[in-house]
């Protein structure tokens, strides 16, 4: 299978902005490597917390930034007043399809219940096929480690395939996450979405 055209990323993040500064900061730095890249940012819509730095940062540096928001959060006034556009759907159901949608890859920042639901959610539509776009799960200073520990124990425990773990990149900063989107490649699958068998 080809590699994806890569035009715009979809980046799931806190709402809150984490204990420590360094989260800010790299939520900035993608944002601004996105746009150096010339990708556009799907994302949550709001002003607030992680999903407003890198919002703030892509559009700094003069990149396309698209928000998706749920009506009633809407009416709580979290919607970021600066984006290229704004769509206001009626549910979080809504708001994870459509941020799909218009996403050419996905990057995981750090994040709580929210985040680990959208990033959890895409990987399982890559699972079963529904999407052959690239996810990515950024651990800066290894914050998403005892995650990755659990998905490797589910992996020996019989309850993910190998061949799914690959579903999954995990990078350490906005370069090596650019790089990881640019260089994937879906694996290859048979029609019972197995590994195809060894030739030769």
């Amino acid at each position: 299978m080809s590699k994806p055209e890569l035009r715009r990323i979809c980046v799931f993040c806190g709402s809150r902005p984490g204990a420590h500064d360094h989260y800010v900061a790299q939520a900035r730095a993608l944002g601004a490597a996105l746009a150096a890249g010339g990708l556009g940012l799907v994302y949550g819509g709001a002003r607030v917390g992680l999903m407003g730095a890198v919002a703030d940062a892509t559009l700094a540096a003069g990149g396309e930034v698209i928000g998706v928001l749920p009506r009633a959060l809407m009416n709580k006034e979290l919607a970021h007043p600066g984006l290229h556009a704004l769509h206001v759907v009626d549910s979080m159901h809504a708001r994870k399809a459509l941020m799909a949608e218009l996403a050419d890859g996905f990057i995981a920042l750090p994040g709580g219940l929210g985040t680990l639901d959208e990033l959890f959610e895409i990987l399982t539509w890559a699972q079963l096929g529904i999407h052959h776009k690239p996810v990515v799960m950024l651990s800066w200073r290894g914050f998403y480690a005892p995650l990755l520990a659990f998905l490797a124990r589910a992996q020996g425990e019989g309850f993910i395939a190998a061949l799914d773990q690959q579903l999954l990149l995990v990078g350490d900063d906005a370069e090596s996450a650019l790089a990881l989107l640019r260089g994937y490649v879906p694996p290859a699958r048979t029609s019972k979405g197995q590994p195809p068998p060894p030739t030769g």
